[in-house]
């Protein structure tokens, strides 16, 4: 309703008033409604233009990376383990009487599905999954944390096995979050025996804003 109509209609004055701000406060509104939709689409726009995917991700992802071996395993090393993660009770037998071990399905020792040769390293190595040591879009390094992992066991590791791993990137995605900008990375990490059986995979998922 125009102004102009409000002076013909000078009879209905309250009615005519209300129309006029209502005429107003919808325009205002589908200005407000339109700025902010420009703005959210810049936004969007901006945001679909962060990655904190590199290239030398790109190059690896799928590929299996150099092999190492850790030194062979030897009864010592499965008992400590075995009392250590039992303490303060007693380990099962199959990880440290040998007789009892003989008699059972297993016809030895076994180490415990958790045991992990790696753990005494002579030498620590470096490097991880390649290009995840990025920076944020403000220069600053990003920050990481463990997303969760799940291991899948196949042959058990015995006393004299060496064991040798292998891993590579599987795959990621980015998404935002309350922590901003966020890279989810999949990995894999292979543990085959001296006789090549598979003894474990791991599936682990890392964060990185």
């Amino acid at each position: 309703m125009s102004r102009a109509n409000c002076r013909d209609l000078a009879q209905d004055r309250t009615a005519c008033r209300a129309g006029t701000e209502r005429a107003f406060t919808g325009e205002l509104g589908s200005a407000l409604v339109l700025r902010l939709r420009e703005a959210g689409q810049a936004r969007e726009s901006a945001l679909a233009d962060i990655t904190y995917v590199t290239g030398e991700m790109q190059a690896a992802k799928g590929i299996w990376g150099e092999r190492h071996s850790a030194p062979p395993i030897t009864e010592t090393d499965i008992r400590r383990w075995a009392m250590a993660t039992f303490y303060p009770q007693q380990p099962p037998r199959i990880y440290w009487d040998a007789d009892y071990a003989a008699r059972t399905q297993w016809g030895g020792i076994v180490a415990p599905p958790d045991f992990n040769p790696f753990a005494w390293p002579v030498e620590r190595r470096r490097g991880g999954s390649p290009g995840l040591a990025g920076r944020r879009t403000d220069g600053k390094p990003l920050t990481g944390m463990n997303g969760g992992q799940t291991d899948t066991y196949g042959a058990p590791m015995r006393p004299g096995d060496v064991i040798s791993a292998r891993s590579r990137l599987v795959d990621w995605w980015e998404r935002e979050g309350r922590l901003g900008h966020t890279l989810y990375v999949r990995s894999e990490v292979e543990w085959r025996n001296q006789h090549d059986e598979l003894v474990k995979t791991r599936l682990s998922i890392s964060v990185r804003y």
